[in-house]
């Protein structure tokens, strides 16, 4: 079960490694090279026994243009310990595989992104001998993907579109867009994906309303996080919580919720169909639209 933002923000690169060269591609517009294979790597780079160090994600790409090693780190916040880690990472890597090292920086914040970006420099002022470029993911260029049709496209990028802006005013429409995307692939890729995105929302309306979104959806249902929702459910009642997801999924999504809707809603005592009008309350355009014959 991923339980941090820090571990999210790299693991998903092991779920997905071609999303990395995508956003190497798409994002920066770095000239990488196109890979035809991936292997994960042992993340330890521990040379010295009293000296740990670890990297968060290492991959390893295998293109025409041969190997590269792509070292992923998740920043929460500045840390000047790394001017000294990233050089080490990069030698140590190249001297023990005599691959290409290539560092990838992903942080949710922009500050962060900011200092991360800054060449580190080792040696002379001015006329270093060693220059150490981080590629920076971060919340000022991987794009906002907040509408249905751009999250279909490219799920995974998605998914990183949401847990790097999940502290942005673009939070409601981006995770309503990944709602459809999720809808397009497999269940076990999506629930590892509503994990993910899940470790990274810091607000508490954003992760409550993603958790709405998904118990309607019955991802969460199948990960260790499904018993402390489920808990909740009981807690409070499965009825009443059916009903206040089901307004709670309207209001974020900004449909108008009448009175008679909300009256009926909040009467209902019949948990199947208050599962289906949460499912409907995520595409109807008019909250009667729950009711229609089928579903009433």
């Amino acid at each position: 079960m991923v339980g941090s933002s820090h571990e999210a923000m790299h693991r998903i690169f092991q779920k997905d490694p071609a999303l990395l060269t995508r956003a190497l591609q798409q994002v920066l517009r770095i000239p990488f090279p196109e890979p035809h294979d991936f292997a994960g790597m042992n993340i330890d780079l521990t040379e010295i026994e009293p000296i740990e160090r670890r990297v968060d994600t290492l991959l390893r790409a295998e293109t025409d243009e041969g190997a590269y090693l792509l070292v992923v780190e998740s920043q929460g916040k500045p840390d000047e310990r790394k001017r000294g880690s990233w050089p080490y990472y990069l030698s140590y890597l190249y001297e023990k595989y005599r691959c290409e090292p290539v560092l990838i920086v992903v942080t949710q914040n922009s500050a962060t992104a900011r200092w991360a970006a800054e060449p580190i420099h080792l040696g002379v002022r001015g006329c270093p001998s060693l220059t150490v470029r981080p590629f920076v993911l971060g919340p000022d260029n991987v794009p906002v993907i907040a509408k249905a049709s751009e999250a279909e496209q490219d799920p995974a990028l998605a998914v990183l579109s949401a847990m790097t802006h999940g502290r942005g005013p673009h939070v409601a429409g981006i995770l309503e867009s990944l709602v459809a995307a999720l809808k397009t692939l497999d269940a076990d890729t999506a629930a590892v994906f509503v994990q993910f995105v899940d470790s990274c929302l810091a607000d508490p309306q954003a992760q409550h309303m993603w958790r709405d979104l998904m118990t309607a959806m019955q991802y969460f249902w199948r990960h260790p996080l499904a018993e402390s929702v489920r808990g909740e459910g009981r807690g409070e009642g499965r009825v009443e919580k059916g009903a206040e997801m089901t307004l709670n999924i309207l209001e974020w999504r900004g449909v108008p919720v009448s009175d008679a809707v909300r009256h009926r809603v909040e009467t209902c005592t019949d948990e199947d169909l208050l599962t289906l009008w949460a499912r409907r309350a995520m595409d109807v355009s008019d909250a009667e639209q729950l009711f229609d014959a089928d579903g009433s």
